[in-house]
């Protein structure tokens, strides 16, 4: 297994698990905003998507202002987000590693305070790339690219992490090696040559020399 400098996550699916405290507020949403009640299954599609885009594949009239209501209906759900199980050894095997860390997520500044910098988690990463701080996002190689400049690498020094196909694809247009997470993938449909394919937390590990 090829040696990394850095190693680069991104949160919803991979680092946290967020699926059911942003697909049921989802739902509330679209019958909200629509009239149409959908199920769990119909609008689990849709996970993978920012949530600004989200927003647009939908007949909705203020698309900001409802976003933000959608906001604080996920961050009102009792379960919240939780970590899957291992990771918080693998940060800390990496630090110890000497592996540098870091965040590639269409997450917005907001959400990753409350998820991500609240829990402690961003104290292992030396960069994080989010939602506005790019103006095009996975699949487009934009947010990796601009993570790689931060951590002051090259393309062939990381690998990305990523649950979905906007993940990989983005690391096949960055040029980057993808490790595809399939603990929070729910289709592996277009994932056809990861660089690597990870079952669990843990198996990451196994990319310390």
């Amino acid at each position: 297994m090829k040696s990394y400098k850095a190693i680069i996550y991104d949160i919803d699916g991979t680092i946290l698990n967020t699926l059911n405290m942003n697909m049921y507020p989802l739902i509330r949403i679209i019958e909200e905003e629509t009239g149409k009640k959908l199920s769990f299954d119909e609008v689990v599609q849709y996970a993978s998507y920012p949530g600004m885009k989200v927003m647009e594949m939908f007949p909705i009239k203020d698309k900001e202002a409802t976003y933000a209501r959608w906001v604080r209906y996920v961050n009102a759900y009792e379960e919240g987000a939780t970590l899957y199980p291992g990771f918080e050894q693998v940060f800390e095997s990496f630090k110890q590693a000497g592996i540098t860390q870091a965040i590639v997520s269409s997450k917005r500044h907001k959400q990753y305070q409350i998820d991500m910098v609240a829990k402690g988690y961003d104290a292992y990463m030396k960069a994080c790339v989010l939602a506005e701080d790019t103006k095009n996002h996975k699949p487009n190689p934009e947010p990796l690219l601009l993570c790689v400049e931060k951590l002051g690498l090259s393309v062939e020094d990381v690998i990305y992490i990523g649950d979905a196909l906007s993940d990989y694809l983005a690391c096949q247009n960055a040029k980057i090696d993808f490790g595809y997470a399939t603990w929070g993938s729910l289709t592996s449909t277009g994932i056809e040559q990861p660089t690597y394919t990870f079952h669990s937390p843990m198996e990451l590990l196994s990319l310390i020399k």
